[in-house]
């Protein structure tokens, strides 16, 4: 077997039925030990996120908003286009309800990691923000467990030039070429060199500012990013109004019963389809999402972590929902079209031209990711090796962001994704061992606040 052969049948294993067990296992688990935090915190979060309880005193970088906006920008991505389509090829309509199922959970992994990386995160001396996985881990688990910690920098360096960067550039690309041309091939064309180039320049612009200059983007970038891609959907969903809860009963029906042209009729094949999809889409579990939340503007580490399982609402149950749906009610799902392509059929089948929106979208949707994965890439370089060797992972980064527009790629994200995917590993170890800490500390919080009358 060929090295290539090797790393993409580690890759598959990785992020096989194992580790999807753990993951959704995991945020089951949470979601009792928090006491149904997802229920229970979901209107508090919101209002945290509208600024009611921001301090420009408290210690941290970035605005609650800011913080969210930055993971947002880092999970809405091509999964929400391409992934959603990729399901419901892969395991029929009804792995987005298994899509639901996992975003749910997720909501509570994402609120304990984010609740851990403020509480147990450093503010040094020039007022940065040092948090994440990481840290929690060291911290939280005692010294002896380091090594733990530094794996998961190690994997999440690694994976932050594959799949946030070289993966995303390569979107790029594809998505001009298809804008220009109406072809997706990806070469060292004039064309991809010179979107190389000016991606390239445009992270290069924002990154080296480092959060504050990340976070400011993504504030901007998402919120329009998110209102360009839903107003689309919503429209079309709007002409098919009438096919809506048609949609919704084949999404249901589905989950318990798949079809024999899907995964072979095993409805084991719907639910891994789902909970994959699910899980690339909105990145519960790996921790990533945990450095962003880290350097939020707050002195309480519950509000933080409130904020932050909104992500998964957003990201799947919002957005991946509406892609879906516009899959589905269109009858797009029923065409022989390959999953790079049935988003943008969906989307011409309902509004001519409308196909090109997608392409839009994937070139908004990959550049915000772009640029929120090379601070995780960076967070990990500084728990590494220090804030000298920052500046130049981020000029490297840079050089990665050229090179993923221009050459075609295979093994090199292989690799990359296997890297991502074991980033949950130590995080997820962490989480269960440091569930007591966060339940201890919302039994707190919410005690005040009820106190002080500000639920």
């Amino acid at each position: 077997m060929k090295i290539g052969e090797w790393i993409s049948a580690i890759d598959g294993f990785i992020w096989g039925p194992p580790l999807m067990i753990l993951l959704v296992g995991t945020g089951l688990y949470l979601t009792v030990r928090t006491g149904f935090v997802q229920l229970l915190g979901f209107r508090h979060g919101f209002k945290i996120l509208r600024g009611h309880f921001d301090h420009a005193d408290d210690p941290g970088e970035i605005s609650h908003f800011r913080a969210l906006s930055t993971a947002l920008s880092a999970t809405i991505g091509t999964g929400n286009i391409v992934g959603v389509a990729a399901a419901i090829l892969t395991g029929g309509p009804g792995a987005v309800f298994w899509m639901w199922i996992t975003a749910m959970v997720g909501m509570a992994t994402k609120f304990t990691s984010c609740t851990l990386a403020v509480h147990y995160r450093r503010i040094d001396e020039s007022g940065e923000a040092h948090g994440g996985p990481m840290h929690f881990i060291e911290l939280g688990m005692g010294p002896q467990w380091k090594w733990l910690a530094v794996l998961f920098a190690v994997f999440t360096a690694v994976a932050s030039f594959g799949i946030g960067n070289m993966f995303q550039a390569n979107n790029v690309a594809a998505a001009v070429n298809t804008l220009v041309s109406g072809h997706e091939t990806v070469s060292s064309s004039t064309l991809n060199l010179a979107v190389g180039v000016v991606m390239a320049g445009l992270v290069g612009v924002v990154i080296i500012g480092g959060i504050k200059r990340i976070a400011a983007l993504a504030a901007w970038l998402v919120p329009f990013m998110c209102a360009f891609y839903v107003i689309t959907g919503l429209f079309i969903l709007a002409r098919n109004i009438e096919a809506i809860p048609a949609g919704f009963a084949l999404i249901f029906s589905s989950a318990f019963h798949a079809p024999e042209a899907v995964a072979g009729g095993l409805l084991g094949g719907v639910i891994r389809s789902g909970v994959a999809r699910g899980l690339f889409s909105n990145e519960a579990g790996l921790g990533s999402a945990a450095m962003a939340h880290g350097a939020a503007r707050t002195k309480e580490p519950v509000r933080e972590g409130l904020v932050a399982m909104l992500g998964p609402f957003i990201d799947t149950l919002v957005i991946c929902t509406i892609t879906a749906l516009v899959i589905i009610c269109t009858g797009a799902h029923e065409m022989d079209i390959a999953k790079g392509k049935l988003t943008s059929a969906a989307f011409e089948t309902a509004i001519a031209g409308s196909g090109r929106l997608v392409s839009v979208a994937i070139i908004f949707f990959a550049f915000s990711t772009l640029v929120s994965w090379s601070y995780y890439g960076d967070r990990a370089v500084d728990y590494l090796f220090g804030k000298k060797a920052v500046p130049w992972y981020r000029w490297l980064y840079v050089g990665f962001v050229f090179l993923g527009s221009v050459v075609k790629l295979g093994l090199v994200i292989d690799f990359c994704d296997a890297m991502n995917g074991l980033m949950a590993i130590p995080n997820l170890i962490a989480l269960l061992v440091l569930a007591p800490t966060v339940a201890m500390l919302i039994k707190d919080y919410f005690h005040r606040m009820k106190e002080a009358k500000l639920l």
